[in-house]
């Protein structure tokens, strides 16, 4: 029955996770952790966090991860079949007529008007993130969280290299937090 929700879920969440993974990241979070319950919102955040570092798409990346948190092995390989099915369905389909449609005013219009709602979903991910909805749920966002945050944001700016970004804010959160 798991597998079945799980199927489901991620289904959903790849039939309406327009703009890509980090869009989707709204909807995962009111899907498993809102309408679910399957992990809580420090979980998620922890989840986002290790997909963010790991290669590949980030809702790839999370259905693994939330998949196998729910129901191990398998529930890992249901969420990710899942979530890649409506895109790989889409895209087949679309690949036939693209090159048609391309230069369609009535194609082009729906891309144009999809971009803001896109940015849009990124800032709900993000703002759910920071503010969680339930009082029992604590944000992880701390004084240290918004000064690696700044120190990163302006680095980026700077061009530093991300893949010292990232080795740099690891060492900084096992400083920080005393993972060790």
């Amino acid at each position: 029955m798991i597998y079945l929700q799980l199927f489901v879920s991620y289904l959903k969440i790849g039939f309406f996770g327009f703009g890509g993974g980090y869009a989707m990241l709204s909807l995962i979070q009111n899907e498993i952790v809102e309408q679910r319950g399957w992990i809580t919102v420090s979980q998620f955040a922890d989840i986002v966090a290790i997909s963010q570092m790991t290669p590949g798409p980030i809702a790839i990346n999370s259905a693994t991860y939330i998949g196998y948190t729910v129901a191990g092995f398998w529930g890992s390989v249901v969420a990710t079949v899942a979530v890649c099915l409506p895109a790989l369905t889409v895209m087949l389909a679309l690949t036939k007529f693209f090159l048609k449609l391309k230069d369609n005013r009535y194609v082009h219009g729906v891309i144009v008007g999809m971009r803001p709602v896109v940015v849009g979903m990124i800032a709900a991910a993000a703002l759910l993130l920071i503010f969680p909805k339930e009082q029992t749920d604590s944000s992880f966002i701390d004084i240290w969280s918004w000064i690696l945050f700044a120190a990163t944001l302006y680095a980026s700016y700077k061009k530093v290299n991300p893949i010292l970004l990232i080795l740099l804010s690891a060492v900084a959160g096992i400083v920080i937090y005393g993972v060790f």
